[in-house]
């Protein structure tokens, strides 16, 4: 005789997506969600967002470099791959996470302030 099945928890407000598409995100480091959110707040809650440019490139950089780590580098340790292939691998994302990360750095520099706070709310809805 088999044990009744449980049935499974309904969604509540809490649980449901906020968007029928599909999404992945990465884990990141508690000390990094802490910087993350202390960014956003300290821009959010500036009368000048545009004060915030700067670190909030840096923090896009780092969030970049930590995404890319967690989805490919990852990947690759959990494969047991080898050395040979991680070094190869971390070398070539190193200089794609240096174009990229420039590259948005001069975008976010020049952005103004109602653009910030699209960029920053944004930021906050992948950290939930």
């Amino acid at each position: 005789m088999t044990a009744p099945r449980k049935a499974a928890p309904k969604a509540t407000p809490k649980t449901k997506a906020k968007s029928a598409e599909p999404f992945l995100r990465f884990y990141h480091s508690g000390e990094l969600r802490a910087k993350t959110l202390a960014v956003l707040e300290a821009l959010e809650e500036d009368s000048d967002p545009e004060n915030h440019r700067d670190t909030l490139a840096d923090l896009v950089a780092e969030l970049t470099e930590s995404g890319m780590n967690y989805y490919y580098l990852r990947a690759l340790k959990l494969a047991k791959a080898g050395f040979v292939v991680e070094q190869s691998a971390r070398l070539g994302m190193s200089g794609a996470v240096k174009l990229i990360t420039s590259v948005t750095r001069k975008f976010i520099v020049r952005m103004d302030s109602a653009q910030l706070l699209v960029v920053s709310r944004h930021i906050r809805e992948l950290a939930v």
